[in-house]
């Protein structure tokens, strides 16, 4: 990798974390919705991930998991136990370490997949597709982004919920005045809620966005 190009990644790199910590801090970062209030944070995470490779995906997420700490710290909600080990647990005195596992894993993974999901594109690009018509490897793009937004969003969702389910399930179901053994349907309402309607708003800004910011970056390497 060139010096030159190296600097230019790493630009991107800084503007899509600055990007992150403006999202997360600001109502910006959220979108109304008929029923709910969808995030957006995640977006930048998954465009560096396809954009400049999930290493540079997984410190961006990183950045997200950082923001999510501070957030639920500073100002914290009934399940900011979940995030911040410095929130109590709820019907405990001190907080959980764990919940540094929930900050943080799934918001690097959230740069690692994409980018899987997007090699598969480049793989056939590179090995079967450079005599494919300039229309075919397009919607091939379009629909590898649209499905690289989905798979990002989810990862996000049901890693977060899954691990709030297996480490903090009983004061999850404590908080919503339920038995224990439904906490399941907790979270699944989360995943098919707020998770599908976010990984629809993902969808689409990862291919509205990406696409044309793959291409720019395609001229700058000519």
């Amino acid at each position: 990798m060139s010096e030159r190009k190296r600097l230019r990644d790493n630009i991107l790199l800084a503007l899509f974390a600055a990007i992150v910590v403006l999202l997360s801090f600001t109502p910006i970062g959220f979108i109304d919705l008929p029923f709910i209030k969808a995030t957006i944070i995640h977006v930048p995470v998954i465009l560096v991930s396809i954009l400049l490779g999930w290493r540079r995906g997984a410190v961006v997420g990183f950045v997200f998991g950082l923001t999510s700490l501070i957030r639920n710290t500073i100002g914290p909600s009934a399940l900011s136990f979940a995030f911040s080990p410095f929130i109590p647990v709820y019907g405990r005195d001190t907080g959980s370490l764990w919940s540094l596992l929930i900050t943080f894993f799934p918001r690097i993974m959230i740069g690692i997949t994409p980018a899987l999901v997007y090699g598969i594109y480049t793989y056939w690009l590179k090995h079967r597709g450079a005599s494919a018509r300039k229309g075919l490897k397009v919607a091939l793009q379009l629909i590898t982004l649209t499905v690289a937004g989905l798979v990002g969003s989810m990862t996000n969702t049901i890693l977060v919920m899954g691990l709030i389910y297996l480490i903090f399930g009983a004061q999850l179901a404590a908080l919503n005045n339920v038995p224990p053994d439904l906490a399941i349907q907790i979270v699944l309402g989360v995943v098919t809620g707020n998770g599908l309607m976010e990984a629809v708003v993902a969808m689409v800004i990862t291919a509205g966005v990406g696409a044309p910011l793959l291409m720019y970056l395609q001229q700058r390497r000519k």
